[in-house]
């Protein structure tokens, strides 16, 4: 009757945490075989740690090269004919969770190469060719994940990671249908214990061989966040603690002695177990420690592959200098604290100034107080670095021409020399990024006459979100960073007013979005606004926070240099982003709001005829051209019919304005259609990704005929315009020579074989487009019967006004091919160029080129057959021919 009294008069929550007491009373006796401190009796907190190891084979931590040496914790590779590939293999439970995006966006955010595959693929990667490891590291998103993999790829997976040393790294997140605290890790002398509240973390002192953009020994002497943290324990030599805490429940026990326990929430396998190094992390990427602690792992356990210089760039922005309300500007004892400000920061970032972009059309039109303040921005002139903004911080794009253009900033140049301002670093900023992308070529030029501008930045580039996938380009000689925020805007001027509160704008400081900005970025530049360093001063407090932050937490190396010097340190860093990468400004909202309103928006083309050369894409073209709601584009100077936009260098950097030019504005878009042909783009590396940044809805038609007819119809092509390549050796000569006979005929031979080997190009092109939006068009029935043709390319094309082609295309016995009809039964055939009667292949060159395209056909038929594509007749008729 007492213990009922007793349940009676106890609530369910007491109830409940009595059972918690309890469970967490037996974990505190097990915590003991936990990873052993310096000594059984030892009252330290400090862990027991074997000293540290070289692991770079980039930088140390003070910037020096190292080259790297096996660990002697860590199997050495079998053989020097083994290698690896910096990129990492992310195996996720759902191509939806939150976590495997963090994960994948975390890489992504620091360049880190990745194939992600979800652990019920069917079709894995390869994990090596030709003893070559394609990844570096494997990250599990749950141990759980691991637990569960099929038994014949978990081994294959552990003897890769023997083979070529690769590391693992697995995170213990909780499931809600997890039942059990504590739970063996596979094989392993592993121990996890879960569901665990934590405090007063601490950072092994002694792991700097693991740690490279953690600083080590660093303490959070208060609670974690979240209640879902998993501990990890065992007696095993080959583990070692990273990280440790203390669980809450020592406090509900009183066992805050000093003999306190420490558990393990980051552990480090050194592989003496079985041969394989691995990292396990106790909880997700909410907490923020765990977001660096991550990329020290993956740089540890790729042997510093997957590691990038400690070195950040940091460039504070202040926009609209003299620009602002009445009441929100800067005062006397603003500017005061700026330069106090710069001076404290200059200590930590050497170089240091902050950089003052300045619209003279607004000086001194603020109140008394704000007048004083513009006065001694420009008394202390010398003291800041200057970059100019528009004279009357107008948008560019709202200008109708260069010239005036060029008048607008003469002005600013005007004024700058009136106030002693010296703008001599070659930097621009334009208002709202106007101008800069998508790029305005007379922006560009006006810059240049003016300022000698060769730097500028945006955070527009390829688009504003995600803010992970920003870069650099090059246009007009002038070279384009990205250009970060700071969570602070025109509108964020007190901290009462602050979206979220103090609480917000710190949590983005201490480990949030604006510290992974500096972990993620080696060249950061900031983008604030004057009215940020009045009233309570929110930049000022921003940065000084986060830099302190910085340097408590990390081994960065915060620095600063000039914008010309940033620029070209950036592009060494990433030279593959100096050409830009043009995306439709139609598809951006932010950027049609920033756009020239010339070109027009349907002024891009909805199909490409993209090849290959001599298939009928010049037919196929002048039929096209007939459909009254079909419009080709306007020919070039250069290369007349075809813009070859996409396959050529030259052309594609001249922009999108450019290349929209060349097409006609239509009265009714969603009638009808434009088009262009470039056979060169088939089987161009670069097209494919270039058509699709720009044109992503675009359809695509590829014409196939026998690529052993095509390569011969390319030779004979070239014998008609005197290619002495093609002039002084035979067919047979040019497909089947080596590098003897010299570059001009290895460049004709490629060019003669490589477009045909169709499966590969198709496949490049599908790697970005839907196979929805593509279709393979058989050349031998475009050229026996077009009419039949055109009716399938005009249902492909899901053309509302279908055009029966039976009378206005007819064979031209002189030509020997179909040609349109222009008036009363008379035909306008394609130039001479088209349709030439060349003598038959030989038949050496016949038997070379069916066997050299034999395996291209059968991949070929398979490919086409996967992507629910018809096969074209001459294809059937190859592939029986070359098995008898």
């Amino acid at each position: 009757m007492n213990v009922i009294r007793y349940y009676t008069m106890t609530t369910i929550k007491k109830l409940m945490v009595l059972l918690v007491v309890l469970s967490l009373i037996s974990m505190w006796f097990l915590s003991y075989s936990v990873l052993p401190l310096k000594g059984e009796n030892d009252k330290s907190l400090h862990m027991r740690l074997p000293s540290s190891q070289s692991v770079s084979n980039t930088e140390t931590k003070d910037g020096h090269a190292s080259k790297r040496q096996p660990s002697k914790h860590s199997p050495d590779r079998e053989g020097d004919e083994s290698h690896v590939l910096p990129s990492a293999l992310v195996i996720i439970e759902r191509s939806d969770s939150v976590f495997a995006y963090n994960i994948t966006s975390a890489l992504e955010a620091n360049r880190i190469d990745f194939t992600a595959v979800l652990i019920k693929e069917r079709h894995w990667p390869r994990l090596e060719h030709k003893q070559v490891g394609k990844f570096s590291v494997i990250i599990f998103q749950g141990i759980h994940l691991y637990l569960d993999m099929d038994k014949n790829l978990l081994q294959a997976i552990h003897q890769y990671c023997k083979k070529y040393s690769v590391g693992i790294i697995f995170f213990a997140v909780v499931r809600k249908t997890d039942e059990a605290y504590t739970r063996q890790i596979g094989d392993l002398p592993v121990y996890m214990d879960q569901r665990l509240s934590l405090k007063d973390l601490v950072i092994s002192p002694s792991a700097d061989d693991v740690l490279y953009v953690t600083k080590a020994g660093q303490r959070i002497n208060d609670s974690l966040p979240y209640d879902d943290w998993t501990v990890f324990r065992t007696k095993h030599t080959s583990y070692r603690p990273i990280v440790q805490a203390k669980t809450l429940s020592q406090d509900l026990l009183k066992l805050n002695s000093p003999a306190a326990v420490l558990h393990t929430t980051m552990l480090l396998d050194e592989g003496n177990f079985d041969g394989i190094r691995r990292i396990f992390i106790g909880n997700d990427l909410r907490f923020w420690l765990h977001y660096i602690l991550f990329l020290d792992s993956i740089s540890y356990l790729s042997h510093g592959l997957l590691k990038t210089s400690l070195d950040r760039y940091i460039q504070v922005d202040i926009d609209d200098i003299f620009v602002g309300a009445k009441g929100i500007r800067m005062t006397a004892p603003d500017v005061e604290a700026l330069l106090l400000q710069q001076d404290i920061l200059a200590e930590k970032i050497p170089g240091f100034s902050f950089k003052l972009g300045f619209s003279g059309k607004f000086f001194k039109r603020g109140n008394e107080k704000e007048m004083e303040g513009d006065e001694a921005l420009v008394k202390n002139a010398q003291k800041f670095s200057w970059f100019p903004h528009m004279w009357n911080h107008a948008q560019p794009h709202t200008f109708d021409n260069q010239t005036q253009l060029v008048n607008d900033m003469k002005k600013n140049v005007h004024f700058a020399k009136t106030h002693q301002i010296v703008v001599d670093e070659s930097y621009a900023i334009a208002p709202h990024h106007s101008g800069v992308y998508p790029t305005q070529l007379i922006l560009y030029n006006a810059w240049k006459q003016v300022w000698g501008i060769k730097v500028t930045s945006t955070e527009e580039y390829p688009a504003l979100r995600p803010a992970r996938k920003r870069k650099g380009f090059i246009f007009k000689e002038i070279m384009v960073l990205p250009r970060q925020t700071c969570g602070l805007f025109t509108h964020t001027i007190r901290m009462k007013d602050y979206p979220g509160g103090r609480e917000r704008l710190d949590g983005s400081i201490h480990g949030g979005e604006l510290f992974q900005t500096i972990v993620n970025n080696p060249m950061n530049i900031y983008m604030t606004h004057m009215t940020n360093y009045g009233s309570d001063r929110l930049a000022l407090y921003t940065f000084d926070k986060v830099v302190n932050f910085v340097e408590m937490w990390t081994n960065i190396r915060l620095k600063a240099e000039k914008p010309v010097k940033l620029a070209k340190k950036y592009f060494e860093i990433f030279p593959q982003e100096k050409e830009p990468l043009w995306t439709n400004p139609c598809q951006d909202k932010r950027h049609l709001e920033i756009r020239p309103e010339k070109p027009k928006c349907t002024q891009l083309p909805n199909l490409l005829v993209i090849g290959p050369q001599k298939t009928g894409t010049s037919a196929l073209h002048s039929f096209l051209s007939m459909h009254p709601n079909i419009y080709k584009n306007q020919p070039s100077e250069e290369t007349y019919e075809e813009l070859q936009f996409f396959s050529t260098t030259r052309t594609y950097l001249q922009g999108p304005e450019w290349y929209m030019n060349f097409f006609p504005q239509v009265e009714d878009s969603t009638t009808a259609l434009l088009f262009e042909k470039s056979a060169t783009y088939f089987d161009n590396a670069n097209a494919p990704l270039r058509a699709y940044s720009l044109l992503p809805k675009a359809k695509l038609i590829v014409i196939l005929i026998d690529p052993a007819k095509r390569a011969y119809s390319w030779y004979q092509h070239e014998r008609a315009h005197a290619n002495p390549a093609s002039m002084n050796y035979t067919f047979y000569d040019v497909i089947s020579s080596g590098t003897e006979l010299g570059r001009q005929v290895v460049s004709l031979r490629n060019r003669c074989l490589d477009p045909g080997k169709y499966t590969q190009h198709l496949q490049k092109w599908l790697q970005y487009y839907p196979t929805g939006q593509l279709m393979v068009l058989d050349g031998d029935l475009l050229k026996a019967d077009p009419v039949a043709a055109m009716f399938k390319v005009q249902r492909f094309l899901h053309m509302k006004k279908v055009v029966d082609f039976s009378k206005s295309i007819i064979y031209d016995a002189k030509k020997g091919f179909y040609c349109p009809v222009v008036t009363k039964g008379h035909t306008k055939c394609l130039g001479k160029s088209k349709g030439r009667i060349y003598p038959p292949m030989d038949s050496e060159s016949e038997k070379f080129l069916q066997h050299y395209y034999q395996s291209h056909n059968v991949q070929l038929e398979a490919y086409l057959t996967s992507i629910s594509q018809s096969r074209p007749a001459w294809l059937n008729k190859a592939l029986t021919e070359n098995t008898k």
